[in-house]
């Protein structure tokens, strides 16, 4: 099944179920005003809009119009939580060793995970507003799970089962904030500003025999200004799961339904498909000629990123933002 948010004027949109081609969608305020409303009651309104679903695929409803993507809000527009891991330890690996810096040996068997700021995603068409050029702006290409409610202390193997919807995300780092705030011992906050999510979010099934493990093999492209930046393997070199990231997050809390657990920056080994940030791509040029020549993100530029099955269909539609300076409004 695939469901979309669509901009109606209010804070939350309006959901609508999407047919697998991303042709047409019906809006099914019958059953759940909201992707929110819908995940609050998931256990009994998912058969009734995966029967919505099937009979859009089959032609058969005669309600469905026309799909716009840039009529998207991100599938939840705000959530109750956010909580980003690092589940590509050789990317924290490689931007270690860039600096000079031993990595932990803890990394590799307790994940790294922060809590980022749900109250306001970037819709996946439009404008990352920017108050400088100089905060260093990058972005992270990534896969999300959305959870029910998830008891506290779940072993990684019964949280497989609360894992509801997938999406893809760019979540946005501000690099040159980053450094001054983890030195303060605190952890992330404005150098990790609104994310953004793919106009679609999935249901597992919809990636057939490449949702295996608690992971996705397939690849994740990225361009950055049209042009193919990377697309490794999101099931390759995954050293965390999605389902012991979900048991992670919930070791001393339970996870409320709409709960949203993002993988990290997907990063393989093998070099040659690219990178999905800026600062990985900078970080291999400082370990090669000791200095980065890549720059990271200025205005005018743009980012997109998607996923297709092994039959070149979009699986998640396509996130396409372009870095705008922020107006006089946003920053009062």
């Amino acid at each position: 099944m695939k469901l979309a948010t669509l901009n109606n004027g209010k804070r939350d949109g309006a959901l609508v179920v999407v047919s697998r081609d991303l042709s047409r969608a019906v809006r099914v305020p019958h059953l759940a005003a909201t992707l929110q409303a819908a995940l609050d009651e998931w256990a009994e309104l998912a058969p009734r809009l995966t029967a919505v679903y099937q009979q859009l695929n089959d032609g058969a409803c005669a309600d469905a119009f026309p799909f716009d993507e840039t009529a998207c809000l991100s599938p939840l527009p705000r959530a109750y939580q956010w909580a980003d891991g690092s589940a590509y330890v050789n990317h924290v690996e490689l931007v270690r060793k860039a600096r000079g810096a031993e990595m932990p040996e803890s990394f590799w068997h307790d994940p790294l995970m922060y809590q980022g700021g749900s109250d306001s995603f970037l819709p996946p068409r439009g404008a990352i507003p920017m108050g400088s050029e100089e905060w260093g702006i990058d972005f992270e290409s990534e896969i999300a799970v959305i959870t029910d409610d998830v008891p506290m202390g779940i072993s990684p193997q019964a949280a497989a089962s609360h894992i509801k919807l997938l999406m893809l995300v760019n979540d946005v780092s501000l690099r040159n904030l980053i450094p001054g705030e983890l030195a303060k011992g605190f952890g992330f906050f404005q150098s990790k500003p609104s994310s953004s999510f793919s106009p679609l979010a999935i249901t597992p099934d919809e990636l057939g025999d490449d949702w295996r493990d608690g992971k996705v093999h397939l690849p994740l492209e990225t361009h950055l200004n049209g042009a193919l930046f990377g697309a490794p393997d999101a099931g390759v070199d995954m050293t965390f799961n999605f389902y012991e990231l979900i048991a992670h997050a919930a070791k001393t809390r339970p996870l409320g339904a709409g709960c949203i657990i993002g993988s990290g920056t997907v990063s393989n080994y093998d070099r040659s498909r690219g990178s999905s940030c800026l600062a990985e791509l900078r970080m291999l040029e400082i370990i090669e000629s000791g200095q980065a020549t890549t720059p990271f993100l200025r205005f005018g530029d743009t980012v997109s990123i998607a996923m297709q099955d092994r039959n070149g269909m979009s699986l998640f539609g396509t996130i396409l933002q372009r870095v705008t300076p922020a107006d006089a409004s946003q920053t009062k």
